[in-house]
């Protein structure tokens, strides 16, 4: 059999059809349950025995472990999955990417699916043109099914068929029982096919083609057991930028799958035969049952192994958390340094994180404000020096934090938004302005008081009373938006937000009457005034941004006349 570079170059476009049908599906398929997903994944991880059902229901729905467990990273990043949990939905995803390998076989191989790619297509395509979003997605779904089908059925097509071929049996011959040393370079194998492709059901597919054209079941389970350590890749890099809770559930996830795949490698051979054994009870030929065999193989390791080592979750967490070092209080405090440069699984469900994580933000304003409330009435120079210095390097990092949620919308837009979602992110994008404003102008106040500590200027005792109820008042404004931002939108209203804005323009108005009346009286200190009017200015309009993020959430100002039509 010749075998050139021609016929590689097809079996790459063919797998690279395959890829790219997989994709859009799996896309399409999170902007539909984008929403849902996240819902599902904030409230069934429980525990560890109901987070792997989770992880195996969004896998099977989503057609894309991958998707799955970066999800789970990045909501281990904003503190909302615990270790614990993680650990049971990534276990949940190694069952639930099974479900590719038994569609393949059922369908790909026992039906003519590409005969019925085009009028799948037929169907999706006018769905295309829908005023509905939803419509749309599902539209893509179809004909991203069609595609993936349309690339198996090119692959069985590009890939030899090595069992006619004497020469490439001959070559085969050698690894028809295969000893512990070539299980594992197989491993090694279906490791490197799976980071090459990116993609652990393509890997997954193509091996179960080669089987199907003559490659021995002993080196097609070994290069199984590889692709499911290269799928953990994913996680991996997903982790590197994030803090080290999620490198620990990305390192949880890689431990599992090595525990699983050393003890297969050893039992492979007695394993094999056991399941040959049973797959003759339920088939009546071995060709038949050959077709099923890689697939069966891959849910029975992948079930087993998750029965084996769900019990020791805790161990591994412990594991974990010894092997993943954390490099002190910056790393262990939760950031969005991960959203920023991380892998993006879905717009959808990344959106989840984000708007979780702008609470955090709003944590960081609420430090500042706090600091700054005890830098105006701090004497010593030693502690104002201090809280100086805090301020100052939290409003870097509010700076940063900015640049990166702008960052990451351009990113997770380039992958299509709903109607929801794009309006979500620019309440997102609002909000993260307003926060950073706020940030800004804690810190000019901070120069003003440290300008005025350096001059021996002093406020009057009135001046200080007045100064910290309006300090107060702008307090519990920051705790109501605090906890806006931590519930959803169907909850936030407006009233209480209003009412303290209103207290607090109301506040600042009768203080720059009296000022001004102030003014008058000749023993009035000029230089106190002219910083007692910055800071209580000051303090109106960080409520003025306050209040608008607020709104934001709810989405005044937002929408546009159009968006809300549709809505309604």
């Amino acid at each position: 059999m010749d075998f050139g570079i021609f016929d590689l170059v097809r079996i790459i476009g063919a797998l690279g059809f395959f890829i790219f049908g997989m994709k859009v599906m799996s896309e399409s398929l999170q902007l539909v349950a984008g929403s849902g997903m996240r819902k599902v994944l904030g409230t069934m991880t429980t525990n560890r025995y109901t987070g792997v059902l989770t992880g195996f229901l969004i896998t099977a729905i989503l057609q894309s472990s991958s998707a799955t467990t970066v999800m789970t990273v990045s909501f281990v990043n904003a503190g909302l999955v615990s270790l614990v949990e993680s650990a049971g939905v990534m276990m949940g995803a190694n069952i639930g990417t099974t479900v590719t390998g038994w569609l393949v076989s059922l369908i790909g191989f026992k039906i003519k699916i590409s005969s019925y790619a085009l009028p799948i297509i037929a169907v999706g395509f006018p769905l295309l043109f829908s005023s509905k979003e939803r419509n749309k997605k599902w539209g893509e779904v179809l004909i991203g099914f069609a595609l993936l089908f349309m690339g198996l059925g090119e692959l069985k097509d590009a890939v030899p068929d090595v069992r006619n071929n004497p020469e490439v049996l001959s070559f085969l011959h050698e690894f028809s029982n295969p000893g512990l040393l070539t299980r594992i370079m197989f491993v090694g194998v279906g490791t490197l096919l799976t980071v090459i492709v990116q993609s652990s059901s393509a890997a997954m597919t193509l091996t179960i083609v080669l089987t199907t054209q003559g490659l021995p079941l002993e080196i097609a389970a070994a290069m199984v057991l590889g692709e499911n350590i290269g799928t953990t890749i994913t996680a991996e890099l997903a982790s590197v930028v994030a803090n080290v809770h999620a490198k620990r559930s990305a390192r949880i996830h890689s431990m599992f799958n090595i525990i699983g795949v050393t003890w297969m490698v050893i039992v492979m051979p007695w394993f094999l035969d056991g399941l040959q054994w049973v797959l003759a009870l339920f088939f009546s030929s071995t060709d038949t049952s050959s077709n099923f065999a890689l697939a069966a193989f891959h849910t029975a390791f992948n079930l087993i192994n998750v029965l084996l080592l769900i019990g020791f979750v805790p161990q591994l967490v412990a594991l974990s958390t010894r092997t993943v070092k954390s490099r002190g209080d910056d790393d262990e405090e939760f950031k969005l340094e991960y959203i920023s440069r991380g892998v993006v699984s879905s717009s959808e469900i990344a959106l989840g994180e984000v708007s979780k994580e702008m609470a955090k933000f709003a944590g960081f304003i609420q430090k500042m404000s706090g600091w700054l409330f005890e830098l105006s009435n701090e004497k010593k120079d030693k502690r104002i020096n201090k809280l100086l210095k805090k301020i100052e390097k939290t409003e870097a990092i509010t700076d940063e934090l900015e640049e990166e949620i702008n960052g990451f919308m351009v990113k997770i837009t380039s992958a299509g938004l709903s109607l929801k979602s794009s309006i979500e992110i620019r309440g997102i994008l609002s909000i993260s302005s307003d926060l950073e404003r706020v940030a800004d102008i804690i810190l000019r106040m901070s120069k003003d008081i440290e300008r005025q500590h350096n001059k021996k200027v002093t406020f009057s005792d009135h001046q200080i009373e007045q100064l910290n109820t309006l300090a107060s008042m702008v307090d519990e404004a920051i705790e109501i938006m605090i906890d806006n931002l931590s519930k959803p939108s169907k909850l936030v209203t407006l009233d209480a937000a209003f009412a303290k804005e209103l207290e607090i323009n109301k506040f600042r108005s009768k203080l720059r009457k009296q000022d001004l009346k102030s003014v008058e009286n000749e023993n009035y200190d000029i230089k106190a005034g002219i910083v007692f009017r910055d800071l209580f200015n000051g303090y109106e309009k960080i409520g003025d941004h306050v209040i608008n993020v607020t709104e934001a959430v709810l989405g005044l100002g937002i929408k546009d006349d159009d968006e809300m039509r549709i809505e309604a």
